[in-house]
């Protein structure tokens, strides 16, 4: 299969999908219930889409083609208003968050889709241990060779956007120590991590076909990268986020990324090199370890900085782009929370500080996620 032509797209649309938990109201253990919720779902009409995942105890919801941070978080609560009400009706709840505090992944079961049986007899115990819950979010570019220079671009900037999501601190029951423990499993399979430095769409054909020939690979939907192109929706796709624990702060982590491509696409600060990479690694590392607290090293001088002073130095630097976007609520409420060293991973840590039992705080954040 040859590699598809790069759609077209506005320049800066946005599109967000949400990864998302559904649990039982009696342990506050994972609870198979996506096929009930995506019938009920059904019957509503609503922006965007609700879709199965891998395992039967998780949904996803989509935007559809936004424009702005503020229309998405319009879908975005549209959509989970009625995520709330089905699951209210299923005697069921749903949340947010990067992994499940303390569910068992060989008691999931894969759900009944063609692809996700295929990937599961690929994978084996894999599939299942990808019960974890991410965020993703599109964003458009005028042509695909500008998708590639800005993919790489954002490369650097993916430390910012596990720090500012990270909500994964608990796996099976236990602290990891990490505040994104979710990307390890992500990191476990083979096509996973960083894209091939391809600047333009003839170079990065040539490397498709490549792939494809080795039989390795059939389509783009085989690569598990932190960032990959989408030609069929002609946008670049940033894939490191752990779901977060309210709509809100999805529209914010959206309206950071569109702020940043834009500084990107018409500022064009920097020009990406292979050697970027060479401590990309290293930062990613420490953003699913550290969080906010973790050390930066800037890939063209070898500076250490703490990653939360590199964050609030580009959110100096976006600014102005992110007023021309609307995007300056969301950048505020994700400043404040850097300047305070706080995001989900710390809040359902202090949650268990307090609680002392995991259900306890698996059921605080699926109120928190119904919120309005």
């Amino acid at each position: 299969m040859g590699l598809e032509p790069f759609g077209q797209s506005a320049a800066l649309s946005l599109g967000v999908e949400l990864e998302l938990q559904l649990v039982n109201t009696h342990n506050y253990d994972l609870a198979p219930y996506a096929e009930d919720m995506l019938r009920l779902m059904a019957g509503r009409k609503l922006p965007g889409s609700v879709v199965p995942e891998m395992t039967s105890s998780m949904i996803e919801i989509s935007t559809g083609v936004c424009t702005s941070a503020g229309q998405a978080l319009d879908e975005l609560t549209q959509l989970r208003d009625a995520l709330v009400a089905c699951a209210d009706k299923l005697n069921i709840a749903i949340l947010g968050g990067g992994t499940h505090a303390f569910q068992q992944w060989h008691q999931q079961r894969i759900y009944d889709k063609p692809r996700f049986r295929e990937l599961s007899a690929l994978y084996g115990y894999l599939s299942k241990q990808f019960t974890i819950f991410g965020q993703h979010v599109h964003i458009g570019c005028p042509d695909a060779d500008t998708a590639l220079v800005t993919l790489h671009q954002m490369s650097r900037y993916i430390p910012h956007c596990i720090a500012l999501s990270a909500s994964s601190p608990y796996v099976q029951g236990q602290d990891t120590a990490f505040d994104s423990a979710r990307l390890n499993s992500v990191f476990a399979f083979p096509l996973s991590g960083r894209a091939p430095f391809a600047l333009t769409w003839d170079a990065f054909a040539d490397y498709f076909t490549k792939m494809t020939r080795t039989g390795v690979v059939r389509s783009m939907k085989d690569f598990y990268w932190d960032i990959r192109p989408k030609p069929e929706y002609g946008t670049i796709e940033i894939r490191v986020f752990d779901t977060p624990l309210t709509v809100q702060r999805a529209a914010a982590l959206a309206a950071y990324v569109q702020s940043l491509a834009a500084w990107c696409m018409h500022d064009k600060p920097f020009m990406p090199t292979d050697d970027d990479y060479l401590v990309y690694t290293y930062n990613r590392f420490q953003a699913c370890r550290f969080g906010l607290d973790a050390v930066y090293v800037d890939p063209a001088t070898g500076e250490h900085m703490a990653l939360r002073e590199h964050i609030l130095a580009t959110m100096d630097r976006i600014a102005p782009h992110a007023r021309e976007l609307g995007a300056e609520n969301g950048l505020a409420l994700l400043r404040a929370d850097v300047q305070a060293s706080r995001n989900d991973a710390r809040w359902l840590r202090e949650r268990q500080g307090e609680e002392r039992l995991l259900a306890e705080v698996v059921r605080q954040a699926a109120g928190r996620f119904r919120e309005a």
